[in-house]
This record gives C-alpha cells, structure tokens and sequence, in this order.
C-alpha cells in the first residue's frame, strides 16, 4: 500500500473542490444566458472582455491577449470571434500602425445584446454563489472569492 502525502491530499481536494464550484457556477449561468439570450459563457466572456477596450494607447487587446482574457487557445478564440462577427456582434479591423495586428470591436448589436444579457448573468451567478454556499465544501471557496473584491474596511 502507498503512502499518500497529506499535502498533497489536501491540495487535490482544494483542487476538485475549486472545479466543483467552476462547474457548478459554469453550468448555471451558461444555461441562463443560452435560454434568455442565445450567448454560451464564452461568448459572454468575449464580448465582456472587448467591451473594456477603450481608443487610448494600449486600448485594443491583440488576439493573444483576448485568448488569455477569455482562457482559450488562440485558435479556439479566432474560431469564437469568426462566429460573432458572423453574427453581427463583432468587427475586425488592421491596426492603423502594424498592418500586422488585426482588433475586435464589439458592434453596437453585440453591446445591445450585452447589457440585455448582464442582468442575467449577474443573476444567475449570485444565485450559483449563494447555492454552493451552502455546501459546506464549496463554502469556504464562496467566501474567498467574495472577499477578492470586497471594500477594504475603513476604521474608526
């Protein structure tokens, strides 16, 4: 019989744990923003992720860096782009100083359907949160997450 390292025990039960809550969370609001508006969880994402580019320098995110945002490969992330700019959410065009580099801009049917889809994605994933939370494996990951982004407590 082997010796397993508790270390390392706990640390893959951290690890099945943290993809039980990505899974869970996935699968809700995947389903939520499929039904309600036609757009899976990497579509959102994409869609998400270039609507925070902005004109100024370094505004425009190259594919590669798309990929990253959006965690896919980049020819998993050109596929995904060519579908919604087939769909009129999306637009690429030549940057203006590297004939090179090709950008994507969200078109004003892809913003549409991106804050239509907010409420719902924004829905469903506090509803995923607040029904893992209940798990008492999945809690501690909840609150840690919850606590990323919380306000920094002022003191008196």
């Amino acid at each position: 019989m082997a010796v397993t390292d508790p270390s390392l025990t706990g640390l893959a039960q951290g690890w099945c744990a943290l993809s039980l809550l990505h899974g869970k969370i996935e699968t809700r609001v995947g389903r939520a923003l499929e039904k309600r508006h036609g757009l899976s969880m990497r579509e959102f994402s994409l869609l998400d992720v270039l609507s925070r580019q902005h004109s100024g320098p370094g505004g425009h995110l190259q594919m590669k860096e798309v990929a990253e945002a959006v965690v896919l490969s980049q020819s998993a992330t050109t596929r995904l782009v060519t579908r919604l700019e087939d769909r009129g959410l999306l637009r690429r065009y030549l940057c203006d100083t590297d004939r090179r580099g090709i950008y994507t801009d969200v078109t004003e049917d892809g913003l549409t359907l991106l804050d239509a889809s907010r409420p719902t994605h924004d829905t469903a994933l506090r509803d995923a949160f607040d029904e893992a939370a209940e798990n008492p494996v999945l809690a501690p990951l909840v609150r840690t997450v919850q606590e990323l982004h919380a306000p920094a407590e002022t003191g008196s």
